[in-house]
């Protein structure tokens, strides 16, 4: 197959690209900062492209003769500029789906998120029916949301194989870096992960997660079968309070919901941390996802459990590893602090 993805620097792009090579495919990478250099499992071709803005032709130019086209473009800072993150998610798919249609593709898998499930109503796991409404609190789910919207009506009025993964937190250690410089303050070095003496969580909390190389496995069986639908992806077991305390190697102290997310705003508004408060409410709304249809009708078995997955998480943030794109690059008090005199805190920055 030819593969185009948008996004194929980061996070689950890079391990896409792998598997995709792996299994003898050719891969057209899209991002708005590719890598200065070629990475050897990595896209054999490249295409320059900002999906916050106009680049219909350009898209539509890299994606024609394309088997199938994945979309993974999303925005987690500036947390301080909604405008601009709902222009690249919510305006970087309608951009693609308004280039897919337009170049001829026959399937598209668009990545969309737990975030865009409607609130829990307990701890029962739910399938992909589950209302994906969002939770309106946090601008993330908001967008993920309108995002599911549009593949709705994308998929009604085009005959495209549309398929969406609906994974959980998505970890790998050459990500580490990129995703403590989304949620830790500049100035606080990654070190600290070793030592952490209390997680203050509200016991309600859960955390489920999977590794990026499940993910790319399973997106690349659905690409292979041309699976319509969504897929929930998550690796067993649920993390609680308890366990993620432990991976941290923390004392779990139960702080209610309340004050949680009154400290983030608090702390947010006041730019001392970059992650807004809506974080807060989904981590203890969304649901807990159901992924039997992914280990039906995919064969899919993830091969990381979750305890491993957070633990290669927090240890690569502790060692600052990181990846050979921009948006992979290592985190560093002395970038952060040259960056954030030059263009802002990363919450406020263009780009961040």
């Amino acid at each position: 197959m030819r593969v185009v993805v948008t996004g194929a620097s980061g996070n689950v792009g890079t391990a896409l690209a792998r598997r995709l090579r792996a299994g003898g495919h050719e891969v057209v990478g899209i991002a708005r900062r590719p890598p200065a250099r070629q990475v050897v499992d990595g896209p054999q071709e490249w295409v320059r492209a900002d999906l916050s803005r106009e680049c219909h032709d350009v898209l539509v130019d890299a994606f024609r003769g394309a088997d199938a086209v994945v979309h993974l473009v999303w925005g987690f800072q500036p947390t301080h500029r909604i405008d601009y993150l709902e222009e690249v998610g919510v305006g970087g798919t309608r951009r693609v789906l308004d280039a897919v249609g337009d170049a001829g593709v026959g399937h598209l898998l668009h990545q969309s998120s737990i975030g865009a499930y409607s609130p829990r109503l307990d701890d029962r796991p739910v399938t992909e029916d589950w209302p994906t409404d969002g939770i309106q609190a946090s601008p993330y789910s908001r967008h993920k949301s309108a995002a599911e919207r549009l593949l709705d009506d994308f998929e009604a009025g085009h005959g495209v194989v549309v398929s969406r993964t609906r994974p959980g937190i998505i970890g790998q250690r050459s990500a580490s870096s990129a995703q403590l410089r989304y949620f830790l303050p500049t100035v606080v070095p990654a070190r600290v992960l070793r030592h952490v003496p209390v997680l203050p969580l509200d016991r309600r909390v859960t955390l489920q997660v999977v590794h990026a190389d499940d993910v790319a496995d399973a997106m690349v069986r659905i690409l292979e079968a041309r699976a319509p639908g969504a897929f929930n992806l998550a690796t067993e077991p649920l993390l609680r309070h308890a366990d993620i305390a432990s991976v941290l190697g923390a004392r779990p102290v139960h702080v209610p919901f309340a004050v949680l997310r009154a400290a983030a705003d608090l702390t947010w508004r006041a730019h001392l941390q970059p992650l807004d408060p809506g974080w807060v409410d989904m981590a203890l709304g969304v649901p807990v996802l159901d992924s039997t249809r992914a280990r039906t009708e995919l064969g899919w078995r993830p091969r990381r459990a979750a305890h491993d997955v957070l633990a290669e998480a927090v240890a690569g943030m502790a060692d600052a590893a990181h990846g050979d794109a921009e948006v992979l690059r290592e985190r560093t008090i002395a970038d952060g602090l040259r960056r954030a005199v030059r263009q802002g805190p990363v919450s406020r920055r263009r780009l961040p």
